[in-house]
């Protein structure tokens, strides 16, 4: 099992690419700026701000010398305003306040970028809105707050139950904090509380991490996602597993840790329906279940991603965006021009589809074929993977299914998913660029 399965996904490789040597039906393919992928789109809103850094982290995170919030949820309202008109979407299904730790922010700064949500595009009040807390008091103390001015939803960063593993890993916050952070928030939003926990911690057994995951599993809400610790370089946690100072578990035992907590989770009635996520009375996180089925999203602030068409600008092509890492120059540059663009890059329609099969596969559904059909409408599934001898050995091994429901990967599969995925890629790249000669 290959760890990055666990992170967000990155951008893909820039470039356009050419559409040939295809036999195709005469089905025009819909395009990325048809109405039916373009009307409507997630908002992601990235707090850069932390007050310290975990040893593990090398996330798009500042700890801030000063206090200028004021600033900050200007220029977010700024940015979240200028995107949404240069989008033209109609509707935002869902909002994500992420970081960093957003919990650092105050109340009022939720507040005002949902009001201009509001202001620019429909924002229903069935729309799931979430925020990423930090389980400390500070966090704890305003998710009444929080949910006062439209927070329907806690992601509650809680990692481990075991203090002494919190500790190492820098994390700010204790088991109790935790438990009483978790508490408040189910009596706030009760279905809407999902905890994150991290396995593949220094030294920490499968044994251990059972136990652990029993006991949180106790005390959690309706939504569990899973996170494998991973050793990211210029951290202080990798200065410290190289000096030989702290020792990680192998990739066997982690291997042997997520299926562990998939046959734990499925006993506690959770149903996995993502590669590291799992829910219960349908809890579903609807916003994330938009990344993976190739929905439009909006990225705002800092070190922030998007995937949506600029009708705005006579756009008729879905771009990759990503904002402006640092704080202090995306601030001057949202003050100048509006918003803090940093690239920009126009996804073909090969791009398109890489992007619809990585992230669909990551769900336990995988990907229909009427899915596929609305961004593939010239080849199917079927087309495009059936004649494939690499496939059909993944097919036959029992870790793929492609069937009348679609392709998807099997129960074991699913722990694989990084080692099959540059096969199906090959087979995709392979359809759109054709080997001539011998």
């Amino acid at each position: 099992m290959i760890t990055h399965m666990f992170r967000k996904a990155s951008c893909f490789s820039p470039g356009l690419r050419r559409f040939s040597g295809l036999k195709v039906t005469e089905h025009v393919p819909e395009s990325p700026a048809s109405p039916r992928l373009t009307e409507q789109a997630s908002l992601y809103v990235h707090w850069p701000y932390c007050l310290r850094r975990c040893t593990y982290c090398n996330f798009n995170k500042y700890v801030s010398k000063e206090n200028n919030e004021d600033i900050m949820a200007k220029c977010l309202q700024r940015e979240t305003e200028t995107l949404l008109q240069l989008s033209q979407v109609s509707c935002i299904t869902s909002v994500f306040f992420g970081g960093g730790t957003p919990s650092l922010a105050h109340p009022s700064t939720i507040a005002k970028i949902l009001e201009t949500v509001s202001k620019q595009v429909n924002l229903s009040d069935e729309a799931e809105v979430t925020l990423e807390v930090n389980p400390t008091p500070v966090g704890m103390s305003k998710l009444k707050d929080y949910h006062h001015v439209g927070v329907n939803r806690f992601s509650i960063g809680v990692q481990s139950l075991q203090d002494k593993d919190l500790k190492s890993l820098g994390r700010d916050h204790n088991s109790l904090d935790a438990l009483q952070t978790l508490a408040e928030a189910r009596k706030l939003c009760p279905g809407g509380v999902s905890v994150d926990i991290m396995f593949g911690r220094p030294n920490q057994t499968t044994d251990l991490w059972s136990r652990e995951l029993s006991e949180m599993l106790r005390v959690c809400d309706d939504h569990v996602s899973l996170y494998q610790l991973t050793l990211e370089r210029g951290t202080q946690l990798f200065k410290q597993v190289q000096s030989g100072q702290v020792t990680m578990p192998t990739e066997e035992i982690t291997a042997e840790m997520y299926q562990c907590a998939r046959t734990t989770l499925q006993q506690h009635g959770f149903q996995q329906y993502e590669v590291s996520n799992f829910a219960k009375n349908n809890s579903e996180s609807r916003h994330n279940l938009s990344y993976w089925t190739g929905k439009q999203y909006i990225g705002v602030g800092p070190g922030a991603h998007g995937r949506f068409v600029p009708l705005g600008e006579g756009g008729v092509t879905r771009e990759a965006r990503t904002q402006t890492l640092e704080p202090d120059v995306w601030i001057r540059e949202v003050r100048q021009r509006g918003h803090g663009t940093r690239r920009r890059i126009q996804l073909g329609h090969l791009e398109l589809l890489e992007e619809v099969l990585v992230m669909g596969m990551r769900m336990t559904k995988g990907i229909n074929h009427k899915h596929w059909e609305l961004f593939s409408p010239e080849l199917s599934l079927l087309e495009i993977f059936g004649g494939s001898l690499a496939v059909q050995e993944l097919l036959q091994s029992g870790l793929l299914i492609l069937d009348d429901r679609g392709l998807r990967c099997s129960w074991d599969g699913l722990a694989l998913l990084d080692s099959m995925l540059p096969v199906l890629l090959v087979e995709l790249d392979r359809i759109f660029f054709p080997k001539t000669g011998s």
